[in-house]
């Protein structure tokens, strides 16, 4: 054990000597819309990306557990499996971390004497999902690799099993981030975009944790898989603007197909899928229903009726070409996953992802 620790000790030193070379932001994204490298059809085998980021290496774990994707993916291939919808989850769980306190995961953490659990913010409350997943990867990697892989790795290492499985991208993922030792629970109530965000609001949630308009309208994408609860889009079907009238950008049909499960009154936890066509399938169809009227939450169609010409124009790109949509994607999940990690000496790496050591 004494060993293993100097060897922990010497790589992650390595990692912080060696971070003075690696790129401490993401490049500057040109809108370039030819079909590029990178992206495709039923998922892919080659990752995109392979830059570094602030002392994060994608080999961070090829001494210390080499088999750690390998449990990640075993774990997710059997609860997806089970619940198809789990891999919304998981990706949204990443999410949820990574904009509060950055990549930390925080977002894990249960009650404490000195702070309160995430898991009770209005944003997470009743609707957060698959921490006994990430608990199972835990524990596994706990069995092969005691003390080495931090819970916030697990999480963008589901998030991106997750797409993977589900038909999306692969990407090469900077991993190194080390746990926090506390949550905030006021933070997870300012820094989550609600679902009836305008956008001016998505993109100052964004531009908060250095997210522009490319990496709002390719994270929102994530919506192509997954289910949303009746109260995260009831306002839209009764009293969008406060005058008791739905959305006028809602399409016709569906919007009656919406009352149909989301009544007036009662039935907020009922659910509808986020993309109606495959909502199960990591695709591109979500902008082509958001081009047809058909977003399900108000955060999905201000991408296209917000009138911001940046954002309008990558929901017409994405929604014409799914290989596009897929290289940028998995960029801005890069990027995302690179918020504030912690990395070298501070934090830990929890023994249990719900409790500080």
């Amino acid at each position: 054990m004494a060993s293993f620790k100097l060897l922990y000790t010497t790589l992650t030193l390595l990692a912080l000597l060696s971070s003075s070379t690696f790129c401490s932001g993401f490049p500057s994204f040109h809108f370039g819309w030819g079909n590029g490298g990178g992206g495709g059809g039923g998922g892919v085998s080659r990752p995109i990306g392979g830059r570094k980021y602030s002392g994060l290496f994608p080999g961070f774990y090829s001494h210390t557990c080499p088999q750690a994707n390998d449990i990640v993916m075993s774990v997710l291939e059997k609860a997806i499996s089970k619940e198809p919808r789990m891999a919304a989850s998981l990706l949204r769980l990443h999410f949820h971390d990574c904009f509060v306190q950055g990549c930390d995961a925080s977002v894990l953490l249960d009650d404490h004497p000195t702070f309160k659990s995430e898991k009770k913010s209005v944003p997470n409350k009743n609707s957060l999902r698959g921490f006994e997943v990430i608990d199972e990867i835990k524990s596994k990697l706990e069995q092969t690799c005691p003390e080495t892989v931090s819970c916030a790795d697990i999480l963008a290492l589901a998030a991106r099993g997750s797409t993977i499985l589900s038909g999306g991208p692969n990407w090469e993922l900077p991993l190194g981030r080390r746990d926090s030792k506390k949550a905030s629970l006021n933070g997870s109530n300012k820094n989550i975009p609600p679902p009836n965000s305008t956008i001016q609001n998505l993109l100052t949630f964004f531009q908060r944790q250095g997210l522009n308009e490319v990496d709002l309208v390719s994270l929102s994408g994530a919506h192509t898989i997954g289910m949303a609860r009746c109260t995260t889009f009831k306002q839209r079907l009764y009293n969008q603007n406060g005058n008791n009238q739905p959305d006028s950008t809602l399409e016709r049909s569906y919007y009656h197909d919406l009352k149909s499960v989301c009544p007036k009154t009662g039935g907020d936890s009922n659910i509808s899928p986020l993309d109606r066509t495959s909502p199960m399938t990591f695709d591109n169809t979500y902008f082509k229903l958001i081009m047809s009227g058909k977003g399900l939450l108000t955060s999905d169609q201000v991408l296209l009726s917000g009138n911001l010409g940046k954002t309008m124009e990558l929901v017409k790109h994405f929604a014409d070409d799914h290989v596009l949509f897929f290289r940028h994607f998995a960029q801005s999940m890069v990027k995302m996953g690179n918020i504030s990690p912690i990395t070298g000496y501070k934090g830990e790496v929890r023994k249990n992802c719900r409790r500080v050591n």
